[in-house]
């Protein structure tokens, strides 16, 4: 019982003295437990008065234990927190370019649709144009039939009317055409 005591008093000055050292080692490099040799920083305090020399030797090992494992977690965090940051600069310049070869291909994209758009607008211009010049050329072809018809209307006319006046003169002479028909010849 007098040693689970002991035990615990030992653990008490262990800690403050574990998390002094915590601060102390975030603010140097973190050397393997190799090279690492013990120093007096890292002696922890023990009241020699109540321990025999077997129980300090046991304190002395247990805390050299705790003081390794906490180094190795230690470095160990520092190596997760080094792989999380790696990977999250890794996924930063992912989403950079990702994001980067979007916008290329919304501003391609838009100038394609731009060109296209103007290219439609061209061709809609143009067959405008074109079906202007063939309603052109259709009134232009309906005019000229209108004047040829007014023409030949007109010689008609002009030939009926000389019929008509050949025909009075004959009725007046009493003479018969010398030409009746062209099938009905003398």
């Amino acid at each position: 019982m007098e040693e689970a005591g002991a035990k615990h008093e030992a653990e008490a000055p262990l800690r403050t003295a574990v998390a002094v050292k915590d601060v102390e080692e975030e603010k140097a490099p973190i050397p393997s437990p190799a090279e690492r040799k013990l120093d007096d920083s890292d002696a922890v305090a023990i009241d020699e008065s109540d321990e025999d020399a077997s129980t300090e030797k046991s304190t002395e090992v247990s805390a050299e234990s705790v003081l390794a494992r906490l180094e190795t977690e230690k470095r160990l965090s520092l190596i997760k927190a080094w792989e999380d940051n790696e990977k999250t600069k890794v996924e930063n310049k992912v989403v950079k370019k990702l994001s980067s070869i979007m916008v290329w291909e919304i501003t391609r994209k838009a100038a394609v649709e731009a060109e296209l758009k103007r290219k439609e607008e061209e061709l809609e211009k143009k067959k405008a144009e074109y079906a202007e010049k063939i309603k052109n050329k259709i009134a232009l072809l309906h005019r000229f039939a209108e004047e040829k018809r007014a023409m030949v209307e007109a010689r008609r006319g002009e030939e009926l009317l000389k019929v008509e006046e050949v025909a009075a003169k004959y009725r007046a002479t009493g003479l018969a055409p010398k030409k009746l028909l062209g099938c009905f010849g003398p």
